[in-house]
């Protein structure tokens, strides 16, 4: 079978792109989250693990030497150029595991989830096809803010993310998730033209 051509959605912070992710994932179509993969890789790639506590500090390892990220989100969040070293190996790791991921899915087409996939030059070319999810501040607020977080700790996480013009600027297609307007139909169009588009390509 001809690789699977990948869908990138993306989003900034409370915007919904995991209920688009979701949805295509309800239509047959594989799924892949960046974020969670790379929580799961600090429980499970030795390697990496013992690389991030070179740059962080052994004091980042749990007692089985795992990362506590907990502890690693301290520093990093307080130090720009320790977040970009451990970025340096977490992100080729991700990488890594996602083509191993993609290689074993039978699938004409694939998602990949993230919120900064676009903002690092490390990924280009990993993905064919962009979904960028939009949807209100206010509404983006109410969500997040439901999660724990504070006005002013959503509002610093928006604000390190790129604006959602920035993004809209490499996409391919744009959903606006605001709760009112139906996401079905826009979600299966995209499958159906990329499928279209990837038995052009076989």
């Amino acid at each position: 079978m001809k690789d699977s051509l990948v869908v990138l959605c993306t989003g900034g912070i409370g915007s919904g792109k995991t209920a688009v992710t979701r949805l295509f994932q309800a239509f047959g179509v594989p799924a892949y989250d960046c974020d969670r993969s790379a929580r799961d890789l600090y429980d499970i790639d030795p390697q990496l693990c013992a690389a991030v506590a070179a740059v962080a500090g052994r004091d980042v390892l749990d007692a089985a030497g795992c990362i506590d990220r907990v502890a690693l989100a301290g520093k990093i969040f307080a130090d720009a150029s320790l977040l970009e070293a451990v970025e340096a190996l977490v992100h080729p790791a991700v990488i890594r595991d996602f083509e191993a991921w993609k290689a074993r899915q039978d699938s004409p087409l694939v998602v990949i989830e993230s919120a900064i996939l676009l903002e690092k030059p490390l990924f280009a070319g990993l993905t064919d096809v962009t979904v960028v999810v939009i949807s209100p501040e206010a509404l983006r607020m109410e969500r997040v803010m439901r999660r724990g977080l504070s006005e002013a700790q959503v509002r610093e996480r928006m604000a390190a993310q790129w604006s959602d013009e920035a993004r809209a600027a490499h996409a391919d297609y744009i959903l606006e998730n605001d709760d009112r307007t139906a996401l079905v139909p826009a979600v299966l169009d995209i499958i159906d033209k990329t499928k279209r588009r990837w038995k052009r390509q076989i």
